[in-house]
């Protein structure tokens, strides 16, 4: 007789299992990726177009195919629901901060033509004009990719005052990054 259910005190969770069949109902994260800025880019610039790379610190990897980028706009490798998360750091040299709000936002087509705004990773609180030269902002959305072809995100940057402004960036550390997870299949 097969046993189909088992109770939780029966089994020891430090154990090792080795499972035969398929399991079900644990579906398996199948992409996970992390990008970053490599290089400080100015507000007035707008979309974060170039030194972009893929996180290559050994100890780091991408689980999948992962994420291809051109010029900024980054394609999926497969269809799915995305958990598409920034990390940016911000930068004013001392002194010089006086902008209401500097802000990275999350735009995605549909398309692959016209692009939304529909996350911002945002600073409004002046902390800049009080000699503090570095503040962090997030933002993370969901994004349903359907077809590969069409949906697609890239960031762009956006100040009341973007002169003077930065987003930070390194080849050996993440201070601004951009990280791509599918939570699973398209709904």
């Amino acid at each position: 007789m097969a046993i189909d259910k088992i109770q939780s005190e029966s089994i020891n969770l430090a154990d090792n299992f080795a499972f035969t069949g398929t399991v079900t109902g644990t579906p398996a994260i199948t992409e996970a990726d992390q990008w970053r800025k490599t290089a400080v880019q100015e507000f007035s610039t707008g979309d974060v177009t170039s030194n972009l790379e893929r996180v290559d610190d050994a100890n780091y990897g991408k689980i999948g195919t992962g994420m291809t980028e051109s010029s900024g706009v980054f394609t999926f490798p497969s269809t799915g629901t995305y958990m598409v998360m920034v990390n940016a750091a911000f930068y004013s040299t001392s002194g010089s901060g006086n902008s209401r709000y500097i802000i990275i936002r999350t735009q995605i087509t549909t398309n692959n033509s016209s692009y939304t705004n529909v996350a911002m990773a945002i600073d409004n609180s002046y902390n800049f004009q009080n000699n503090v030269i570095s503040q962090n902002a997030s933002s993370t959305i969901f994004f349903n990719v359907t077809d590969t072809s069409t949906h697609k995100v890239k960031f762009t940057l956006s100040a009341a005052t973007p002169t003077g402004y930065y987003l930070q960036g390194s080849t050996s550390n993440n201070e601004t990054m951009f990280t791509f997870v599918r939570m699973g299949d398209s709904t």
